[in-house]
């Protein structure tokens, strides 16, 4: 393995042995619409569900963001782990749409109070400097568990779908072992007690002209990254090829991210961050809108090579970008903002992505994808300097 990463501290690597774990517990979602047709959930019902787990991710970082700063990061990881396995085992035995609908509002939204406190753990254990590398592990982590959860899911679901459950509920719960017995609580910072430190909301972001600048930015990017779950799909349906094919571009992904980003970091990390943004930003837009001249496997091979290395490309750099903007007091909610951000991307994607890919046409999808995502990267460029100066000073700090 790349030097890069070797001389994190200890907590690092427990996050990261964590999370692909925790991501091991992301099972039922992909074929949570095969599970509710099981249940006889069928038609429109099947969105109210749906909606529901959509709606979590815009609830759940935000409180998290807020709990890791007030009650502490251990303690909001553990709400969420212990949470979400909970919520695992009552969609499972759900009697009806509605109580599956509060279930799966339950399982997004306790899942996704996490992050924010382990993204804060993060940005507590190492300086800005490190942050970088810290993030990208985790990331790294999170494609490891996702690339061998998406194996392990489909060899369960063929055996049975309370499988899925069972082993979500048990990684969620073997994670929570990890953090209670391997993580320590960080020191607060000496502004969480005093001053503009007794906020209990995100009056201290909405005051951050700069990261109300480049938090919107992201989430266009993340936008058009997002559209690679539910308009790729789409496009493989729509030119006359099997399932098995998306499932194929799905390993290609995995395979190039697990393979190349630490060594992509360990090289990349020389170079200013946001730059190296922007250019993982274009090619992501770029690979994202050759899918619209893809007509054969050949052609959506390539495009997800393409996004698939401007995923290698960004790995860790908008989170740890976030981590050197927040207050030392306040690192939990800017972490729950940028944990919002990411979950509206990916509910406008689902949404928004899908009305314009089914009602103006795939064409005017891909062409917005390649402006929106070349536009925010051009953006986040021009923020260089003020975020580099702004860096250099928290770090001074």
């Amino acid at each position: 393995m790349p030097t890069t990463f070797r001389n994190l501290p200890p907590l690092v690597w427990t996050l990261f042995a964590g999370t692909i774990v925790n991501r091991l517990g992301y099972l039922v979602t992909p074929f949570l619409v095969f599970f509710l047709a099981s249940r006889g959930v069928t038609g429109s019902d099947t969105s109210y569900v749906l909606g529901a787990l959509g709606a979590g991710h815009l609830l759940g970082p935000a409180v998290g963001g807020v709990l890791a700063d007030r009650v502490g990061r251990r303690p909001t990881m553990l709400i969420g782990l212990i949470g979400t396995a909970a919520a695992q085992g009552a969609l499972f035995l759900a009697p009806g749409v509605w109580t599956m609908a509060a279930a799966a509002l339950l399982i997004s939204a306790a899942g996704s109070t996490v992050s924010p406190a382990a993204y804060a753990l993060l940005a507590d254990a190492v300086d800005g400097e490190r942050r970088r590398r810290a993030y990208a592990l985790f990331g790294w982590g999170v494609n490891i568990g996702t690339a061998v959860g998406g194996v392990l899911g489909g060899y369960l679901a063929a055996h049975g779908y309370w499988l899925l459950f069972a082993v979500d509920a048990g990684a969620m719960l073997l994670y929570a072992l990890v953090v209670t017995f391997r993580v320590k609580e960080p020191e607060r910072a000496p502004s969480s007690t005093e001053g503009r430190g007794k906020e209990i909301g995100y009056g201290v972001l909405l005051r951050d002209r700069l990261a109300l600048l480049i938090l919107p930015l992201f989430g266009a990017q993340l936008f058009v990254y997002s559209l690679t779950e539910v308009a790729l799909p789409l496009a493989i349906r729509d030119s006359g090829l099997s399932p098995a094919v998306y499932g194929a571009m799905a390993a290609v992904n995995a395979i190039l991210v697990v393979a190349l980003q630490p060594f992509a970091t360990a090289w990349l990390a020389r170079l200013p961050q946001l730059a190296v943004q922007s250019a993982g930003g274009t090619l992501i837009a770029v690979g994202v809108a050759l899918t619209g001249l893809a007509d054969g496997v050949v052609g959506y091979t390539v495009s997800v090579v393409v996004w698939s290395l401007g995923e290698v490309v960004v790995a860790g750099i908008a989170a740890s970008v976030v981590a050197n903007l927040a207050p030392a007091h306040a690192r939990g909610r800017y972490q729950g903002a940028f944990g919002w951000v990411w979950g509206t991307a990916r509910f406008a994607a689902l949404t928004l992505g899908v009305t314009v890919y089914t009602t103006l046409g795939p064409a005017v999808l891909w062409w917005t994808a390649l402006a929106t995502g070349t536009a925010a990267a051009a953006a986040t460029l021009a923020l260089t300097t003020r975020i580099e100066r702004r860096t250099a000073h928290s770090l001074a700090a």
